[in-house]
């Protein structure tokens, strides 16, 4: 952007906090503006203007009561913020610029504290020269400076490009194919759950984040857990966020830290032309509904929003989510062209479509890519799949315990990872294994809750490989926990995905309601057995029925996994 103004005004800022190259970075509040106005048409600079400002709240530090000698008691009576800024308006004329000793008077200082008061900032305060990039266009390094001022630099040096502060934050889309600098990128750490990518925006005011550069981060059960990736236009301004270290939002202080590209993209990123066309329409406001009906369609849920709220381009805007399969997960994401209409379709959380309540939440563009990357990559076995090979003989009488499984040890077991682990982490941690892994072939195994156990199964394409990635990884580290990687064989793997337990002392069976009925009527025939009351042979035509009986204890199959150490609670 070019401009041409009549008049610089030179702005400086002091706090009650710290100053110098720290300024800012104590969230302290303003308590002194000092500005001087130059005219670039006859080069003369006005009178320096002065005025107290009064905080709200927090006593001044002895370092600003040193170098400024402001006193408390000359504050009391000071004005607030927003009539200190109309002043330099009334002062400067019609077209003018800001002027200032580097970055942190405006960006630091002024935005954020405006943003956290709630006071409107004047057009003019979203521009502004930086008076030391403006000095190093002007005279080489090596130049002395000591005697140079604003005055004698403008009958040299004309100024012309003012740097931007971006007034709201665009979102956008971001795929994986991108490459994305690494000193750009921070994580955010400690935000409420509730917050949304604008509310982000907002704590980071006065710095410019890209565009869909605020990615909020989901737990493994899709839900906000209180991080946040950043990625800003340029290293300049994520040096500027990492001194917002411990700043806070409403009552909670957030934890700032560096972070990588690759962690953006993770989180952000996209390769779905379904997603980007749902997102390519801007200036829309997300909601993400959830708790469908799995027969909902895209007319029940218009005509769940109408006609308050309607829905951007009817069902085009909408986006059901899905397992790779083709069966729906009971989330959707909903387009609305403004906030009048996306306020009025949050009044409707938790009321009824079908026989379901719906959940409404504020979304983002990085969430749809977090939760359609966490679909579509490899499915959370949460019902049984199809065996790969027979997963128990048949009985020929009651066994002690299961038949030992035998087969080609082809899969690999991995116990212990995060519960936050995901699909992208495993395959991570196995490294140049990753390579010999089958399409489909990373299974997490869930818990009756439905959550993560802490277990996966990984179908290899050879015994060999998994021999030795289970050497090779054995132990290794993920997210500060060390995971136990065992080789074991497609059997093995399928009585545990289909509900029962592998540990050192075998293979316990999946229960099931109707076991436990067949166990109870066997324990029947065999009480009466015992008492002399009934009498069979295997030649007799009731012990078939027994036999079936006995199969449908040791078969049943389970949709969900027991936990490990509850199994032998539930058998007893």
């Amino acid at each position: 952007m070019t401009v041409n103004p009549d008049n610089l005004v030179l702005l400086f800022t002091t706090t009650c906090g710290a100053s110098g190259e720290l300024l800012g970075s104590d969230e302290k509040e303003t308590v002194q503006l000092v500005w001087q106005v130059l005219n670039l048409i006859t080069k003369k600079p006005g009178p320096v203007n002065e005025v107290l400002v009064k905080p709200e709240g927090g006593c001044m530090s002895e370092e600003c009561v040193e170098v400024t000698g402001i006193s408390a008691e000359a504050l009391i009576s000071a004005a607030p913020l927003d009539e200190a800024l109309s002043q330099i308006n009334t002062s400067a004329g019609n077209s003018f610029c800001l002027c200032t000793d580097g970055q942190l008077h405006l960006r630091q200082v002024l935005h954020p504290e405006a943003s956290s008061k709630n006071v409107l900032l004047p057009e003019c305060f979203f521009s502004f020269f930086d008076l030391r990039k403006e000095f190093n266009k002007c005279y080489p390094p090596e130049a002395d400076r000591k005697d140079l001022d604003l005055q004698s630099m403008a009958d040299c040096h004309t100024f012309s490009c003012p740097e931007k502060v971006n007034e709201k934050f665009e979102t956008g889309t971001c795929s994986k194919m991108e490459r994305i600098d690494d000193n750009t990128v921070i994580r955010a750490r400690g935000l409420p759950w509730q917050s949304s990518d604008q509310d982000v925006a907002r704590f980071f005011r006065g710095l410019n984040i890209a565009k869909g550069g605020a990615a909020l981060c989901l737990n493994a059960q899709g839900r906000r857990n209180g991080e946040a990736l950043v990625r800003f236009e340029n290293e300049e301004h994520r040096d500027l966020a990492l001194q917002r270290h411990k700043h806070h939002m409403g009552s909670r202080y957030i934890e700032v830290y560096k972070a990588t590209g690759e962690d953006f993209l993770k989180i952000a990123g996209g390769t779905s032309n379904e997603v980007a066309n749902f997102l390519s329409r801007e200036n829309q406001v997300i909601v993400r509904m959830r708790g469908l009906p799995f027969t909902a369609t895209a007319e029940q849920v218009l005509q769940f929003f109408s006609p308050s709220c309607p829905v951007t381009d009817g069902s085009e805007g909408i986006l059901f989510v899905r397992f790779p399969d083709g069966r729906p997960t009971g989330d959707a994401f909903v387009l609305f062209s403004c906030e009048e209409h996306a306020e009025n379709a949050l009044k409707k959380h938790k009321e009824i479509l079908g026989k379901r309540y719906i959940e409404l939440f504020r979304s983002t563009a990085a969430e749809v890519q977090q939760v359609l990357n966490k679909y579509s990559s490899a499915p959370l076995i949460a019902v049984a799949p199809a065996p790969i090979l027979p997963v128990v003989p048949q009985p020929t009488f009651v066994p002690s315990t299961i038949a030992a499984v035998v087969g080609t040890r082809d899969c690999l077991r991995l116990r212990g990872l995060p519960y936050d682990a995901s699909v992208q982490d495993i395959l991570l941690f196995l490294g140049e294994y990753t390579a010999d892994i089958r399409p489909h072939g990373v299974h997490m195994v869930l818990n009756q809750q439905g959550r993560p156990s802490g277990d996966a199964f990984i179908q290899m394409r050879s015994a060999e490989r998994a021999y030795l990635a289970a050497h090779r990884c054995h132990k290794r580290s993920m997210k500060e926990r060390y995971v136990e990687v065992f080789p074991c064989s497609a059997q093995e793997m399928n009585i545990v995905l289909m509900g029962g337990s592998l540990s050192r002392s075998g293979l316990s069976p999946p229960p099931c309601k109707l076991r436990r009925k067949c166990l109870w009527a066997v324990g029947l025939l065999l009480s009466a057995v015992r008492a002399g009351r009934w009498r069979f042979t295997p030649s007799s035509s009731s012990f078939p029925l027994f036999l079936s009986l006995v199969q449908i204890v040791w078969r049943s199959p389970v949709h969900t996994v027991p936990d490990e150490n509850k199994s032998g609670q539930q058998e007893q």
